[in-house]
C-alpha cells in the first residue's frame, strides 16, 4: 500500500493550471530520482525538455518510457556535468533544437566520500564541482540564451543539508554554497530579467533509494527518522517538482532569490540527528 505522501506526490495540478506549457528547459540530471519526476511534470505540462545523464542506457530508457507528443518534446544527451565543455556545448545544443531557452534546472549533485576522516581534499573538490561548479557553469552558458529570450528562470536544486547540519560536512557546504549562489545571481542576472531561486528538498522517499530501502530492511529505525517529520511521512519527489515547475512559469514572476524548502518541516536532516 503507497504512503499517504506518495499519494499526495501524484494528485494533479488544479484544473486550468497552465504551468510551463511552450516553455523550453533544460534539467541536469534527469533520469532518476527528483531529476526524472521534473522532466516529467514539465513534459505533461507542455514544455520542451532538453535533459543529460551520464549514461546512454538511462537516457534512452526515459525515452521508451514516454509517449507521443512528450517523446517527442525530448532532447538529451549523454554526458558527465563536471567534464569541461560538455555541458556548455549541450546547453547550445539544447537552445538550438528548441530555438531558444526559458529556463534551466540545475538538479545534478551528490557527494563524494565519507565522514571528515574518511574525505580527502579530492572528495571535497569533486563534491563542490558536481554540486556547485556545475550549476554556475549551467547558468553562465544559460544566460544568453535566456536573456535573448527576454529574461527566464533558473532553480538550483539544493537540498535540507545545506541549511540544518548533519553528515557528510562536504556536501552540506556544498549545498550551503548553492543557495548562497541562487541569491547572488538573482541579484546579478536580475536587470536581464533572469530570475533565479533555491529548492530545498527534504529527505524524499525514492523507490530504491536510501530511505526506501531502510523502510524495508530496519522499519524500526526508519519510523524513528519518520518521526522527524511532523506529519510522520517523507517528501515525495513530485512534490519537490511542483515547486520546481511553479518557479520555472510565469506564475512565479515576482519570485526571484528565494530559498524554499520543500521539507514537510522536516527537522534533523539525517537519522543521526543534528
Amino acid at each position: 500500500m503507497a504512503s499517504a505522501s506518495e499519494d499526495r506526490g501524484h494528485q494533479p495540478w488544479p484544473a486550468g493550471w497552465s504551468g510551463v506549457n511552450g516553455k523550453r528547459i533544460v534539467v541536469t540530471g534527469g533520469t532518476r530520482g527528483l531529476g526524472e519526476q521534473i522532466v516529467r511534470l514539465l513534459l505533461a505540462d507542455g514544455a520542451a525538455v532538453a535533459t543529460c545523464a551520464r549514461t546512454a542506457h538511462d537516457l534512452a530508457a526515459l525515452s521508451r518510457s514516454l509517449r507521443g507528443p512528450e517523446r517527442n518534446a525530448l532532447f538529451s544527451r549523454a554526458l558527465d556535468v563536471v567534464e569541461a565543455g560538455r555541458l556548455e556545448a549541450f546547453v547550445d545544443a539544447s537552445a538550438a533544437r528548441f530555438g531558444g531557452l526559458d529556463g534551466v534546472v540545475a538538479c545534478a549533485g551528490g557527494a563524494h566520500g565519507g565522514g571528515l576522516e574518511d574525505a580527502d581534499a579530492h572528495d571535497w573538490a569533486a563534491t563542490w564541482e558536481l554540486n556547485v561548479g556545475h550549476t554556475a557553469r549551467l547558468v553562465r552558458a544559460a544566460a544568453p540564451h535566456l536573456r535573448a529570450a527576454g529574461g527566464g528562470s533558473v532553480v538550483v536544486i539544493a537540498s535540507i543539508s545545506g541549511w540544518k547540519p548533519g553528515p557528510q560536512a562536504q556536501y552540506g557546504a556544498a549545498k550551503a554554497a548553492q543557495i548562497h549562489l541562487a541569491a547572488s545571481l538573482a541579484r546579478e542576472l536580475g536587470p536581464d530579467g533572469i530570475r533565479v531561486n533555491a529548492v530545498s528538498p527534504g529527505s524524499m522517499l525514492i523507490p530504491g533509494k536510501r530511505w526506501d530501502r531502510m523502510r524495508g530492511a530496519e522499519p524500526e529505525a526508519f519510523a524513528r527518522f519518520a518521526a522527524e517529520f511532523p506529519q510522520g511521512e517523507l517528501v515525495a519527489p513530485q512534490e519537490v517538482a511542483r515547486v520546481v515547475a511553479f518557479l520555472l512559469s510565469d506564475a512565479a514572476s515576482g519570485v526571484s532569490g528565494a530559498h524554499l524548502p520543500v521539507d514537510r518541516a522536516q527537522n534533523a536532516p539525517t537519522p543521526e540527528g543534528y
